[in-house]
Parts: C-alpha cells; sequence; structure tokens
C-alpha cells in the first residue's frame, strides 16, 4: 500500500524559460511545416520534423531532421522563431527578438529512418523510434492533474499574462514556481512551501519587493485555504533576478520534460515532445496513454491511472500496454489493458487521426504543461478530451 501522508512538490517554468524558448522555436518550426505543407502540395502525413534548438546570449542555433515543402525556406525558419521570442517577451540587450542571429542547420531527414515509419504496400505507418511513454491522471483537480504541478503552472500563466497585459510592467518573462503541499489521506490540504523567482526589469526592485507585486496571483492560483500562515514563501531567494533568459543561462529544446508532463506524481518515458511531428511515439503515444488515463479517471474507474505504452522503431502495434490503477481501482487492471487498444487504436496512424495531430497546434503547447489543458476549438489539445467516458463505463 502507498503512503497516505506525505509532502510532494512539482515546479513550473514560464515561457521565457531558456528552454522553454527553445521549446517554442523548436515547435514553432513544427507548425510551420503542418501550417504550409498542404498549401504547398505535401500531405500532412508526409510531414516529417524532428527539430532541437538552442539559445544563448543573442543566438539561437536551430537543428535537426525534416520532410516537407521546398518552399519552406531558412528565412521562414527565422522569421518565425523572431516572432516566438517576440510574443514571449524578450527585447532585451542580451536576448532581443529583432538582433538576435539565428542559425538554421535543418536537414532531409534519414531514408532509414523514413522506410521503417513510412506507409508502402501492405506495411502500414511504423513508430518514428523505440520507446517507453507513459500516461497519467489523478482526482485531485478538476484537469485530472497532480496538484502541486497544476498551481506551479497557474501561478506562472497568471504572472505572464499580467505581464503580457500590461498591469505588471516590472515583470520579466523568465520565472520559475514550486509548490510543496502536505497531503493527508492521499488529499491536499496546505501547501508548506511556496518558490517563485522570477526576472524583473527595475534593478532596484528586493524581494520583498517581488513579493509584493507576485503574491496576490499566487493565492489565485491555489484554491481555498491551502495557503496558510504556516506556509513558507521563497520569493527571488538569491536576490536579484535582472538578467534571464538565454543571456543568464544556456537554453535547449527538451530538457524540462517533467515539468511537460505530471511534476513528477508518475513516471516519464525516455525522449522529449516539443519539435517533433506525430510520427514520433515519444509524442503522440504519450498523448495517447495521457487521453487513455484521463477518461479512465474521468469515468470513475480508478482514482489515478499510470498506462505505460512501448514500440519499437518500424513496428505498428504497440510491443505492451500496462494499466496501473494504484489500488484505488474499481475494474480488473488486466481488463482495462485489453479494453483500450479495442477502444483506440494504439498504432501512429490510428493515433493521430484519432487525436487529429496532423495538424499546427503544437507551440501552444511549449509552456506551461502539454496536459491539464483545455481542448481548442481547432484540434489542439484533443488529448485532453474526455468523450470516451461512456464507452468505458458501458464496458464494465
Amino acid at each position: 500500500m502507498s503512503r497516505a501522508n506525505y509532502l510532494f512538490t512539482s515546479e513550473s517554468v514560464s515561457e521565457g524559460h531558456p528552454d522553454k524558448v527553445c521549446d517554442r522555436i523548436s515547435d514553432e518550426v513544427v507548425d510551420l511545416f503542418f501550417g504550409l505543407g498542404p498549401k504547398h502540395g505535401v500531405s500532412p502525413k508526409d510531414i516529417r520534423v524532428a527539430c532541437e534548438s538552442l539559445a544563448t546570449t543573442n543566438r539561437v542555433v536551430i537543428a535537426g531532421e525534416t520532410r516537407g515543402p521546398k518552399e519552406i525556406t531558412p528565412e521562414l525558419i527565422v522569421e518565425a522563431a523572431r516572432s516566438a521570442i517576440k510574443d514571449i517577451g524578450y527585447e532585451q540587450d542580451g536576448f532581443h527578438w529583432k538582433t538576435a542571429s539565428i542559425e538554421v542547420l535543418l536537414h532531409e531527414q534519414s531514408p532509414h529512418i523514413a522506410q521503417g515509419v513510412d506507409a508502402v504496400g501492405n506495411k502500414d505507418e511504423g513508430a518514428g523510434d523505440q520507446g517507453i511513454m507513459f500516461g497519467y491522471a489523478c482526482n485531485e483537480t478538476p484537469e485530472l492533474m497532480p496538484a502541486p504541478l497544476a498551481f506551479s503552472h497557474r501561478i506562472l500563466r497568471l504572472l505572464a499574462e499580467a505581464r503580457k497585459t500590461g498591469r505588471e510592467p516590472k515583470l520579466g518573462p523568465d520565472a520559475k514556481s514550486q509548490v510543496t503541499l502536505r497531503y493527508v489521506d492521499h488529499k491536499p490540504v496546505h501547501a508548506t512551501q511556496i518558490v517563485v523567482s522570477t526576472q524583473h526589469l527595475d534593478p532596484d526592485m528586493t524581494s520583498a519587493d517581488v513579493r509584493a507585486v507576485i503574491e496576490p496571483y499566487v493565492r489565485e492560483a491555489l484554491p481555498g485555504d491551502l495557503i496558510t500562515k504556516d506556509t513558507i514563501w521563497h520569493v527571488n531567494p538569491t536576490g536579484a533576478f535582472v538578467v534571464g533568459g538565454p543571456d543568464g543561462d544556456c537554453g535547449l529544446t527538451g530538457r524540462k520534460i517533467i515539468v511537460d508532463t505530471y511534476g513528477g506524481a508518475a513516471p516519464h518515458g525516455g525522449g522529449a515532445f516539443s519539435g517533433k511531428d506525430s510520427t514520433k511515439v515519444d509524442r503522440s503515444a504519450a498523448y495517447a496513454a495521457r487521453y487513455l488515463a484521463k477518461n479512465v479517471v474521468a469515468a470513475g474507474l480508478a482514482q489515478r491511472c499510470t498506462i505505460q505504452l512501448s514500440y519499437a522503431i518500424g513496428v505498428s502495434d504497440p510491443l505492451s500496454v500496462y494499466v496501473d490503477l494504484h489500488d484505488t481501482g474499481k475494474v480488473d487492471e488486466s481488463k482495462l489493458e485489453a479494453l483500450l487498444p479495442q477502444i483506440m487504436s494504439l498504432k501512429p496512424r490510428g493515433i493521430r487521426e484519432h487525436l487529429q495531430l496532423l495538424r499546427p497546434i503544437y507551440a501552444r503547447t511549449a509552456a506551461y504543461g502539454h496536459f491539464g489543458r483545455t481542448p481548442d476549438v481547432d484540434g489542439g489539445f484533443s488529448w485532453e478530451k474526455t468523450d470516451l467516458v461512456d464507452v468505458l463505463k458501458r464496458a464494465f
């Protein structure tokens, strides 16, 4: 049996964090290919993108492999990167959307990878790589996500909104948050520690000044009476935080994988998400596993659910499907393992068709988590839908 009483902590980082800047740029490249491919006669199912970005002081390097229309030039990619950096809010001497040097080193996808992925003759589309992927859901929050991570994300989204709307002009784009919750009988009862480090543009601001700005947003992010008189606050604990973003710390795509998923409350597979098209099961199968786990919990079949999928490069069907209901289930886990592939194809083609993944929907996933978000009307975050609830209830 798992422990009922404990402390648990999760962190989040803002869209201006150096690694998240890189995730955003890489996903902008994915969206560029899915958005322009059909306009230039390339079917979305034939698009391939595996894009990595690096950002440091006034410099961005974009590298990787692609397949798509020749009309997507390095100049278009540079324009997309500058637009993303501008939207994030970087107009600083050390990192400026207009003046940063941006180098594009993308090249064609390896034909040896392509031959395993492409559908040819009687061969269905294969997985873009081997690997293991996890999905998770729990009933701690309305979005069926672990509470410490959900609140950490919410803090930073509120601060970013306040910064971008001009309500808090002294805040900079780079920020991190962390929330520690005390659990009693598996339920969060109060926050023991709150950490927020945020870049500020006024060099004379002290940690106390920053707390005065951000505290109302933190209290708005955490519901009810989770913040008590005993909650310990750490706001910019090192003092000044003026130099931020890629000017203060080098950024790379794919380094914030626990922020992207479940805040450490569930396992993570071997790969990151951003910069990859849906043939890369690192991304698409992790989305599918989250979708199934969320529907299991939403259907009332368990309070917590972890699903693992595994794949081999070039092979369509998953090698294994594993379900763990963490001693909270009302159904047999082995029956769920048999049922889930029947109600949703877990082949790469089946996943991308069911979740409608061949769209320019990825840049918006690059910050504040890929999970626990509201599905968009144009197909984004489709893996957050709970449209399998009735099917699952009928099955049991």
